[in-house]
């Protein structure tokens, strides 16, 4: 079975929910991340088989994401393209579809990728379609909406929310609001350490910005990462629960942002004049209680390392996505993972942001332009995923 190979992941700067990228609808933002991996990799468009994108909140302005981003973008007709989701996995399921799409020989050619514009999640209402008799009708917030119904709930009862999850996991875990701080402030450090170092250069692509008045602005970076953040400045931020760990400052951002690459099959790189970055090495999803979801990487990689024969001392970076601070401090605990040179070394979700969609191609982006950077071989990227999985994958530097 042929590899299945990483080229030209891409990624517009993250913006902060209601910020700089808030004009800017889903569809756009996973069309500019289109056309720059076209261009940047120098692909004859004609030559990409499939498009696979990742949006969790999807809806029907830009129906079947793939397909609409992939016309937007100015891709020939023949191109096709899909929608996918695994929610915070979705990003990192797109790029594994598109992989085994490839290594199967079904196609040479796929654009991976994910999107989401959280500024821009509608409400929306049971009642109208065949009216309402009398009273009032209300309106469901997408956002939470979809967070409270992310399991069945006969089955697994109510659950307010993924912050609930989390405070499940510091009682677990014995995570304290101190150590949650001081997570969360050294994400923020990290993502200021590389803007100023000019390490995230060669892995965004600029949006234009449509104004009400006058020429498009062009957003260029990074909006959420606060490079003032100490662990005094983030404790005197008020918990979301009540006598909880978690707060806005030590949980991850909602956001807006696209990446995105090609997956192409190792055999046709010469043929299309294509350079790898990568190949991934294996993948893996495993399942975990609803109100435990953070814990969702810990299954995950042991079910990944079983079947690859790897294990963290083989893995030049790791990844694990800062859904909450107190969620990767659990997980920490269980691998009984400490190496502080090799996590999230350029921040992650609590400074970089975690637009849902996005995130898994997010993350894989910024960790190969790391590992090429450190001449590294194995990357390990992994996340939770509300109701109740984890998933995760190996990169192996070309």
């Amino acid at each position: 079975m042929r590899r299945a190979m990483i080229v030209s992941p891409l990624r517009t700067p993250v913006g902060t929910f209601g910020g700089a990228l808030r004009p800017v609808p889903a569809e756009d933002l996973a069309s500019t991340v289109i056309k720059a991996v076209v261009d940047r990799s120098g692909i004859d468009p004609a030559r990409i088989d499939d498009v696979a994108f990742a949006q969790s909140y999807a809806n029907s302005e830009a129906p079947c994401i793939g397909r609409w981003a992939a016309l937007n973008a100015g891709l020939p007709v023949q191109v096709a393209g899909f929608h996918t989701d695994r929610r915070c996995g979705g990003g990192l399921q797109a790029i594994v579809t598109a992989a085994m799409m490839v290594q199967t020989g079904a196609a040479d050619v796929v654009l991976a990728g994910g999107v989401e514009s959280m500024s821009n999640i509608e409400y929306y209402t049971h009642s109208m379609r065949w009216g309402s008799r009398a009273g009032n009708v209300g309106l469901y917030d997408r956002l939470d909406r979809g967070r409270e119904r992310s399991q069945p709930q006969w089955r697994f009862g109510p659950i307010s929310g993924m912050v609930e999850t989390a405070e499940n996991l510091a009682r677990e875990y014995g995570i304290t609001r101190e150590q949650a701080d001081e997570f969360s402030a050294r994400s923020h450090r990290r993502a200021a350490a590389a803007w100023e170092s000019g390490l995230f250069a060669d892995e965004i692509v600029p949006v234009e910005v449509p104004q009400r008045r006058g020429e498009p602005t062009r957003f260029d970076r990074d909006e959420g990462i606060r490079p003032d953040s100490t662990p005094e400045t983030l404790g005197a931020l008020r918990t979301l629960l009540k006598d909880g760990v978690v707060t806005a400052g030590n949980s991850s951002q909602q956001n807006d942002a696209a990446s995105a690459c090609l997956v192409v099959g190792e055999d046709m790189l010469d043929t299309l004049e294509l350079e790898p970055v990568a190949s991934l090495r294996g993948w893996a999803a495993a399942g975990c209680e609803p109100s435990m979801m953070g814990i969702g990487p810990v299954p995950a990689v042991a079910k990944l390392f079983d079947r690859t024969g790897l294990g963290f001392d083989d893995m030049d970076l790791v990844e694990l996505n800062e859904a909450f601070a107190v969620q990767v401090l659990a997980v920490l605990k269980v691998w009984g993972f400490d190496d502080w040179d090799r996590l999230n070394v350029n921040g992650s979700g609590i400074s970089l942001g975690h637009p849902i969609g996005a995130t898994g191609v997010r993350i894989m982006t910024t960790m190969l332009h790391e590992l090429r950077r450190r001449s590294g071989r194995y990357g390990l990227e992994s996340m939770c995923i509300g109701g109740g999985q984890g998933m995760a994958a190996i990169f192996e530097l070309s």
